[in-house]
């Protein structure tokens, strides 16, 4: 995926289509699809959680939406694999780029496909296979999906979850967890498992009494667009008692765009709007609360360089 130019701050970048999605801004105006540019934060922080790779052709170059990330105070993220072609491309593209760290797995939702057809244990050996390159700092996004795999493929995603989790385990980085409408399920699997050095609920979706059980287990709560939502009150909450410590934050690009941006294409140059709401949430000094969320990703991954 190339086009040509580099990124200039303050204009609009022109990111991607994401995978899946509806073709409908294509054609619409950068200014349609895309957000401003947000003022930089004060300090630093990294996108825990991206997808560089969901786009359609025609979209800039992984290396553009970074400058693009770095103008805004976004100064790394982390590229997260969902099967075995976004894994082994999440590999790559952070041996190749400083500014990226990368995350691989099989995503719940296509384990019992992967079951059914009797792959899915070849997909998690390339799996531990990646997971054993230096760039590669956890296994994920990897948990349970109730929402759209129906009780016939619970097994599978149990199967495949307690599979990434030795993987990491075993490679000594963090998991990252999907979790959707699953907390009950998830939190007995951690419970039953030895974990490896970090667990991350990506795009944290539960409400304050998951955030205590989080809290008292040390997981931490990676917090996205959806925490600016209007029907997210519970998210807030949590956000509101989450460990300091604990809190990081992501975009989940290029899905979850943050209020008053809902519809428009996600980058991780948007991070500030995300940042600046869960400071306000919290009370928090704007710089403080990047230090912090900067120093909590780097107890997670290790250092970018």
């Amino acid at each position: 995926m190339t086009i040509d130019g580099a990124y200039v701050p303050g204009e609009i970048p022109q990111t991607y289509l994401a995978r899946g999605h509806s073709q409908r801004e294509e054609g619409r105006s950068a200014e349609k699809a895309f957000a401003p540019a947000p003022e930089p934060l004060p300090v630093p922080v990294m996108d825990n959680h991206t997808h560089l790779d969901f786009g359609v052709p025609g979209a800039r170059t992984a290396s553009a939406a970074l400058d693009a990330a770095a103008a805004a105070g976004v100064q790394g993220a982390v590229q997260v694999g969902t099967d075995l072609e976004s894994s082994r491309e999440a590999a790559r593209l952070a041996e190749e780029d400083p500014r990226l760290l990368a995350a691989v797995a099989i995503h719940p939702n296509d384990a019992p496909e992967l079951a059914r057809d009797g792959t899915l244990d070849a997909a998690l050996e390339e799996i531990e296979a990646l997971a054993a390159r230096p760039r590669v700092r956890a296994v994920g996004e990897t948990g349970l999906d109730y929402f759209r795999t129906g009780p016939e493929g619970v097994d599978a995603q149990q199967y495949s979850f307690r599979r990434h989790i030795g993987i990491a385990r075993q490679a000594g980085i963090a998991v990252q967890i999907h979790d959707r409408d699953a907390h009950e399920d998830v939190v007995r699997i951690l419970g039953e498992e030895q974990l490896p050095p970090a667990v991350v609920f990506h795009c944290f979706s539960g409400d304050a009494d998951l955030a205590r059980i989080c809290n008292e287990h040390g997981w931490y709560m990676s917090f996205a667009g959806t925490v600016t939502f209007r029907n997210a009150e519970g998210i807030r909450d949590a956000l509101a008692v989450a460990d300091p410590s604990l809190i990081l934050v992501e975009t989940d690009a290029p899905f979850l765009t943050p209020h008053p941006f809902r519809g428009r294409n996600n980058a991780s140059y948007m991070v500030p709007y995300t940042v600046r709401a869960m400071a306000e949430i919290r009370g928090a000094d704007l710089a403080d609360f990047c230090s912090s969320i900067a120093a909590n990703t780097t107890a997670v991954y290790g250092s970018w360089d």
